[in-house]
């Protein structure tokens, strides 16, 4: 088991406490550049101050107000300004379509709807069916949030530590997104952990160049009075570019993003001298793209673990000096264990499992539960990742407990095959499913997109699958492949492998 690191610092109250904190002590320091707008801390925390007066009068305690996590300083505006008038913000991705959206605004039961204009849109289509939904207010329309409500101080709320803060939907990747219930403590606490893990602190710069603003990026740097650079070009030389600009001592990117720019051939180009860190999140980054990128950028990338019922982070490896492949220890005050799938026994090192979660930023339950649903009685999180903790605490993740399977009774990781597959030259990209089968209970199966310049055809993607099970045991072999034109995958660069089986399953001979 690995153990947590070090204490956590006090934090706030409240949710709105990080920032009041933040402008109380540096008032004039930029806070949030992005949307053509640099907002310094002091301006940040009159206009939550604002916002959330213009929420009192139209908001009944404890409503839900619904918060598109655009890259824009107007989130981070309606974000602390529902905590600030006592009521719960339920963080709403801005990629989603009508009837996603749908599903979210009414399980959160949002009462309030701050959107940017393309998701109003789509919003409009739905609102019939949304008869709880009062009001919707347009991030940078006539009547923005940045100048939404009236001046004056807003009524204590009366929410304290263990009330509800955030509603955070999960991705969704093994059923319909949940609404999972994080109180004020869990996230200022983990704001406070993240900053700890990412060396932040007044004097760094951030750069997030993620599809949506994520809570953790922007609570560990107000928690720590950092700037944040928001970057909502998808291309990953743009980001380093602004990065070069703006002086960014820490670039926030997802997998898919860092491994095109350390492929991309200028990127010896461009000089960073205040890049300290690479930080990478939401699915693993293969272990060619960042030493490729340590390489050729001079500075350690590094990843982290978490989850939306984690507030998120838990995990995250040494900043100075990263294992490629691994998402690192425990975060400050963090315990993590790994159980048998089977028989929920403890396992030892370098056994693998299913994660199991505990520490102060774990979630309060989900919405529609009482307080512990999705918990085990004793507070323990199962996360649905299988994993192995190294004998030196650093946590390795295989796969999605869902996405395991056995064959044979051996237990087969699919990401555990298709690393085999990417080392393959004439292979660009693979996923591997489960293909169910009478003699062996379940073996892999393979979809497979081709190298440029690879021959297309059978034979060749015979060769391909040969080559990788001489290097693979029996119950790892993969049985069946097809090759397809692209592996589709979610924004955070997720690939969702029930949806992606039954190009395979579904030919099957009875």
């Amino acid at each position: 088991m690995a153990e947590p690191a070090g204490g956590i610092p006090e934090v706030p109250d409240r949710l709105d406490g990080l920032l009041a904190r933040s402008a109380a002590a540096h008032p004039g320091r930029r806070a949030v550049v992005g949307g053509g707008l640099t907002v310094d801390y002091g301006t940040l925390d009159a206009r939550v101050t604002a916002a959330a007066a213009a929420l009192r009068g139209c908001t009944e305690p404890g409503d839900v107000v619904a918060v598109a996590s655009v890259l824009h300083p107007d989130f981070a505006v309606a974000y602390y300004a529902a905590a600030r008038a006592g009521l719960t913000a339920a963080v709403v991705n801005p990629l989603l379509r009508e009837e996603d959206l749908l599903h979210v605004l009414t399980l959160g039961g949002a009462r309030v709807a701050f959107v940017d204009a393309a998701l109003g849109e789509r919003l409009e289509r739905v609102r019939d069916r949304l008869p709880a939904l009062r009001e919707v207010v347009v991030y940078g329309a006539e009547g923005r949030l940045s100048a939404y409500g009236t001046e004056g101080p807003v009524p204590d709320p009366g929410t304290g530590p263990q009330d509800t803060a955030v509603l955070q939907f999960t991705s969704g990747t093994t059923g319909r997104p949940k609404a999972v219930r994080l109180t004020h403590r869990n996230v200022t606490v983990n704001a406070a952990q993240v900053a700890g893990a990412h060396l932040l602190d007044g004097g760094s710069v951030t750069l997030n160049h993620l599809p949506t603003y994520h809570p953790m990026h922007l609570n560990s740097a107000v928690a720590a009075g950092a700037v944040q650079v928001l970057c909502p070009a998808p291309d990953p030389y743009t980001a380093l570019t602004t990065a070069a600009r703006e002086g960014a001592t820490i670039l926030y990117s997802l997998p898919v993003r860092l491994s095109r720019l350390a492929a991309h051939p200028e990127l010896e180009s461009v000089a960073v001298p205040a890049l300290r860190h690479v930080a990478s999140g939401g699915s693993g980054l293969p272990a060619t793209a960042a030493r490729t990128l340590s390489r050729r950028l001079g500075v350690p990338v590094f990843q982290g673990y978490g989850l939306a019922e984690t507030s998120p982070l838990t995990h995250c490896d040494d900043p100075a000096d990263p294992v490629p492949g691994s998402v690192g220890r425990p975060v400050a005050g963090t315990r993590c264990r790994v159980v048998d799938v089977d028989t929920r026994a403890v396992l030892p090192s370098g056994t693998a499992g299913e994660v199991q979660l505990r520490g102060p930023q774990v979630m309060r339950g989900y919405a529609g539960g009482p307080d512990g649903t999705g918990l085990e009685p004793d507070g323990w999180l199962s996360t649905g990742d299988v994993g192995r903790i190294a004998e030196d605490g650093r946590l390795f993740l295989v796969d999605r407990l869902g996405d395991v399977f056995k064959c044979d009774n051996f237990l087969v990781a699919p990401s555990d095959v298709e690393r085999v597959l990417l080392d393959h030259p004439l292979v660009a990209d693979a996923v591997v499913v489960e293909v169910p089968d009478a003699a062996h209970g379940a073996v892999a199966g393979a979809l497979v997109v081709l190298a440029k310049g690879a021959a297309d055809g059978a034979a060749t993607l015979a060769s391909v699958v040969s080559a990788a099970n001489d290097r693979l045991p029996y119950y790892q072999h993969v049985r069946d492949a097809i090759t397809v034109d692209a592996i589709p995958r979610s924004g955070n660069g997720k690939i969702q492998r029930r949806l992606l089986a039954p190009q395979l399953t579904e030919r099957q001979p009875a």
